[in-house]
C-alpha cells in the first residue's frame, strides 16, 4: 500500500503569511532528504524549506505567489522508507540574519529590475544546487542559476560563481551598445537605438581604452555592491593654516603640500582604528589587511585612473606629497605601470580643486569603502557662545553594506573628521 506523507511548513519563528517565491520540485520528481523543495521570502529573510524524507513527489499543494504559514500543506510525498511516521514537518534551512535598519537605510538590497520567473523547471531540466543566500543573490541580480557554471566538483553553485557569471556577461557587452533587437544583461530592455543626427549636428569620437575599462569596472562595482553613502563635515581651519605654514617654511625644492597627503594620513589612521574598512570580501570570508596602501583618483585626459601610495602608514607627509605628484604626472602622460595601480585598500577621491558640495563616489572593488571630498567653504559655526567663521570640508563616505554597517560608517567618518580638525591626533 502506498504511503503518502504530508510535508508542511515548519516553525519559521515570527514569520507568517510568507509568500512562496520559488517552487523547486514538480510532480514525479524523486527527492532525497534535505533536498530543497520550496523557497519562501519575507520582507527581511529568505529560506529554502528542505524535505524531511526521501521519496517521490505525488502532489503539490501550493504555487508561486501563494502565502503560507506554519502548518500549511506544501507537498504529499510517496514514502521511500517503511519507518517514516505518517506526518512530517520539514526543518528550514538556517535563515540569514534579518537586516537591521541603520538610519534611513535598510540592509536589504533593492530587487533587480527584472527577476527570473518563479516557476518549476521544465521537464528534463537539472535543478541548480545552491544555498538560499546564493539563490537570493541570483534573484536580485536577475541571474538564471541554470546558466551558471559551478566551480565546485560536486556541482554546488557559490556566490563567487554567480558573481563570475555576471562579470562575464558584463564584459561580453562592454564597450558595445546593445543592438535594438538584443536583450542587455539581466534581461533589461535593450539600449535605445537612436539616429541622433536626425535632430541636429553631431560629432562622433571613440571612447578611450581607459574610459571603456573604467565604464566596465564602475558598472560592475555599482551593480554588485550595495552602496550607501554617509555625509559629514570636517573643520579644517587649523589644518589649512598649518598646511600653508609648512609650505611657506619649506624651500622651493620641497614637495608642495596639498590637502591630499593629509587626507591619506587621516585615512590610514581611521583604517587602523576601524579595520573593517581595510578589508575585502572573498566568497564567504572577510580578508582584513595588515598593510595600508591608499589609492587616489587621478583625472587624466583619457579618463579616470587610481594610482596607489604603498605603505602610506610608514611615509611622512612630504614623501606622500612627492609620490602623489609623481604618480599624477605619470597618469596624465599615460605612463602608469599596472603595479602602480594595484593592491589598494582604500581610495580617496578629491574634487576640491574643481568644486561641488557633495557626491556619492562608487567603491573601487575589491575595496569596501571610498572617501570623497569636495571644495571647502567658510561657514558660520556655533561654538556654544557665538558664531565664528570656520573652513568646513564636505566628506562623503561610500561603503559596501555587505561588509560594514551604518553605525560603523558613522563612527569612521566622525573619527576622520576629528583627525582633520586637530591633526595632532594622527600621532596618537
Amino acid at each position: 500500500m502506498t504511503t503518502l506523507i504530508e510535508v508542511t511548513v515548519p516553525d519559521i519563528g515570527d514569520y507568517s503569511d510568507v509568500p512562496v517565491i520559488d517552487l523547486l520540485v514538480r510532480v514525479g520528481d524523486a527527492i532525497r532528504a534535505e533536498d530543497a523543495i520550496v523557497t519562501l521570502e519575507s520582507d527581511k529573510a529568505t529560506m529554502d524549506v528542505p524535505s524531511p524524507l526521501a521519496g517521490i513527489v505525488r502532489e503539490i499543494a501550493i504555487a508561486p505567489g501563494d502565502r503560507v504559514s506554519r502548518g500549511t500543506l506544501l507537498l504529499r510525498v510517496e514514502d521511500a522508507a517503511a519507518n517514516v511516521v505518517p506526518t512530517a514537518q520539514a526543518g528550514p534551512t538556517a535563515l540569514p540574519p534579518a537586516p537591521a535598519e541603520t538610519g534611513n537605510h535598510l540592509a536589504a538590497p533593492s530587487p533587480a529590475p527584472t527577476l527570473p520567473a518563479n516557476r518549476p523547471p521544465p521537464a528534463g531540466a537539472v535543478r541548480a544546487h545552491a544555498s538560499p543566500s546564493v539563490r537570493r543573490l541570483a534573484r536580485e541580480l536577475g541571474v538564471d542559476l541554470a546558466r551558471v557554471a559551478p566551480a565546485d566538483a560536486k556541482g554546488r553553485i557559490s556566490k563567487d560563481d554567480v558573481i563570475a557569471h555576471v562579470k562575464m556577461a558584463m564584459l561580453a557587452g562592454a564597450g558595445t551598445p546593445a543592438p535594438a533587437t538584443a536583450a542587455a544583461p539581466f534581461d533589461l530592455l535593450p539600449w535605445p537605438n537612436v539616429d541622433y543626427a536626425r535632430f541636429g549636428p553631431v560629432e562622433r569620437r571613440p571612447r578611450t581604452r581607459i574610459q571603456k575599462l573604467s565604464a566596465a569596472n564602475l558598472h560592475r562595482n555599482w551593480v554588485l555592491m550595495p552602496h550607501v553613502t554617509n555625509f559629514d563635515e570636517a573643520d579644517i581651519t587649523d589644518l589649512e593654516a598649518f598646511r600653508q605654514q609648512l609650505n611657506a617654511e619649506a624651500g622651493k625644492e620641497a614637495a608642495r603640500l596639498t590637502l591630499l597627503p593629509f587626507l591619506i594620513k587621516a585615512a590610514v589612521h581611521s583604517l587602523q582604528r576601524y579595520p573593517a574598512f581595510n578589508a575585502s570580501l572573498d566568497g564567504d570570508e572577510i580578508v582584513e589587511k595588515r598593510y595600508w596602501h591608499i589609492g587616489f583618483a587621478a583625472d587624466t585626459p583619457n579618463g579616470l585612473v587610481v594610482p596607489v601610495i604603498r605603505d602610506a602608514d610608514r611615509k611622512p607627509l612630504r614623501e606622500i606629497a612627492a609620490e602623489c605628484a609623481e604618480l599624477a604626472a605619470l597618469a596624465r602622460d599615460g605612463k602608469l605601470r599596472p603595479e602602480q595601480m594595484q593592491g589598494g585598500c582604500f581610495t580617496v577621491s578629491s574634487l576640491g580643486g574643481i568644486g561641488g558640495t557633495g557626491f556619492t563616489p562608487i567603491i573601487n572593488a575589491p575595496e569596501v569603502a571610498i572617501l570623497g571630498v569636495t571644495r571647502s567653504a567658510i561657514k558660520p559655526v556655533w561654538n556654544g557662545r557665538e558664531f565664528l567663521p570656520r573652513r568646513m570640508l564636505p566628506l562623503c563616505l561610500s561603503w559596501d553594506h555587505r561588509a560594514v554597517d551604518g553605525a560603523a560608517a558613522a563612527r569612521f567618518l566622525v573619527h576622520l573628521a576629528a583627525l582633520l580638525a586637530d591633526f595632532r591626533r594622527v600621532v596618537l
